[in-house]
């Protein structure tokens, strides 16, 4: 029943995609016989040109929403958008007390919409929590906001190491922050099985030169069952990347630019779509309980864009240029080490 409903669904979209005239010309050609049509000089070799282009199209487009249906229900990124914790204006108010450097500020600013959703992600009052790729504010609002009771940091070390941070806020004791070192692709992690609650890597996995599965595995490992894994990555399938690509002119990678002379970060390497997103986390043996997008301000108008893709029948949800993934850890379900989208083998 479903399924006949959807496929009515197809054809009256169909027929309400094609243009007044059109339609209207194309009905009269169905339902007038054919010898009417001859006896008023018609030919049947026009006539049936017509017909035939009508059905084909209609074929075709009826063919690509039925395409565009399966894959979606196949699709294990889902609709799923979190409500939030609650702590947003706390959340606000503690980055906006944090004492940085300009340079620091100057990107804490920028970024503040989206690291107010991210940590809203997660629920309060928890008890172990790692942040990867850790700016020590992120840590400070975990443990300072939101009550996790142990906190450590994360950082790049072409060799395991460790080192002191400490981040000043105004109106507060000063925060310290334990940052172990090391290499997310290949160092063995320096925890134990199942140590943290909570694990984030937030805006990390796009700067990964070979290995994102390992990271993803280490970050299973080190998770206690039942624990979270928070990813927040570009999205490279917005509706940014949708117009860049078509305007030709501007790489369609959010961020492409590489670091200049006395910047040490690494260049994006790989952006996900949201649905390459869920398919690394679901191949690294996690449970997707929410993904969604939303859009970030600053970037070129694509206001034409959304429309452009409504009419051709493609997808339009998950189209923002920020992506937000929380998954949890179960055990109980398979893992895969070198997905074939993934790794060339």
């Amino acid at each position: 029943m479903q399924r006949t409903s959807f496929l009515g669904w197809c054809v009256l979209r169909q027929m309400h995609a094609v243009k007044r005239q059109k339609r209207l010309a194309y009905t009269f050609l169905l339902l007038v016989p054919r010898g009417l049509l001859w006896q008023c000089g018609c030919c049947w070799g026009i006539y049936d040109r017509l017909v035939r282009r009508f059905l084909l199209r209609a074929t075709r487009r009826l063919l690509k929403e039925i395409d565009l249906h399966l894959e979606r229900d196949g699709d294990s990124a889902g609709r799923v958008i979190a409500a939030g914790n609650g702590r947003e204006t706390g959340i606000e108010r503690f980055l906006r007390a944090a004492i940085l450097p300009d340079v620091a500020r100057q990107y804490l600013d920028h970024h503040l919409p989206r690291l107010i959703r991210t940590f809203t992600l997660l629920p309060p009052n928890g008890g172990s929590a790692l942040e990867l790729g850790s700016y020590v504010y992120g840590a400070a609002v975990l443990e300072r906001v939101l009550g996790y009771r142990a906190v450590r940091g994360a950082y790049y070390g072409a060799q395991p190491g460790s080192d002191r941070k400490t981040l000043e806020i105004a109106g507060q004791p000063v925060f310290e922050l334990d940052i172990d070192l090391f290499d997310a692709e290949t160092h063995s992690y320096p925890y134990p099985d199942g140590t943290f609650d909570a694990v984030l890597c937030c805006e990390v996995i796009e700067h990964l030169l070979r290995d994102p599965m390992y990271l993803l595995f280490e970050c299973r490992r080190v998770l206690k069952e039942g624990g979270l894994l928070l990813l927040t990555t570009p999205n490279a399938a917005s509706l940014t990347s949708v117009a860049r690509t078509l305007h030709g002119r501007k790489s369609p990678q959010l961020f492409s630019a590489y670091p200049a002379p006395g910047n040490a970060d690494t260049p994006h390497v790989r952006e996900y779509t949201v649905s390459e997103l869920a398919a690394v986390v679901t191949a690294g043996g996690f449970h997707t309980e929410v993904i969604f997008t939303e859009v970030l301000e600053g970037f070129e108008n694509t206001s034409w864009v959304k429309p452009l893709l409504e009419r051709e029948g493609f997808d339009t949800a998950m189209r923002g240029e920020q992506a937000y993934c929380l998954a949890r850890k179960q055990s109980t379900l398979p893992c895969e080490r070198y997905p074939r989208w993934l790794y060339a083998i």
